[in-house]
């Protein structure tokens, strides 16, 4: 399966994201849905969040344009607010997977999501 399948697949085809990436631990996309696109820079900066969130803890993080709030912070998951919308982003051995979820979305749901994914995948050793 290509990784744009995933993409649309088995993150946006859920209705559980709105959009969705999934980038390298170097930040450049390997698959994207439609109109989301991250930024080498934010990609390598999410990236590095996942061995030292100190900075994202207080700063918060960019993706895609928009300024999130990190509400989880750990060496597999960062989460981030905005309002009542979000992004949950999961690091699998190889890859990022970034789910995007509006205020019509429950965080829990989007989350299931994401993470389930992630864990498939480094079950496959990705």
């Amino acid at each position: 399966m290509s990784w744009q399948t995933y993409v649309d697949t088995n993150l946006v085809g859920t209705g559980a994201v709105t959009q969705a990436a999934i980038i390298g631990h170097d930040g450049n996309t390997w698959a994207t849905s439609a109109g989301f696109a991250v930024s080498p820079a934010n990609g390598a900066a999410l990236a590095n969040a996942f061995k030292d969130a100190t900075a994202i803890r207080s700063n918060g993080f960019e993706l895609a344009g928009t300024r999130y709030v990190t509400i989880r912070a750990d060496d597999r998951s960062v989460y981030g607010k905005k309002g009542s919308a979000g992004v949950i982003t999961v690091k699998t051995s190889k890859a990022i997977l970034i789910g995007v979820y509006n205020e019509k979305i429950q965080p829990g749901t989007a989350a299931n999501v994401v993470e389930k994914l992630a864990d498939y995948l480094i079950g496959q050793g990705f």
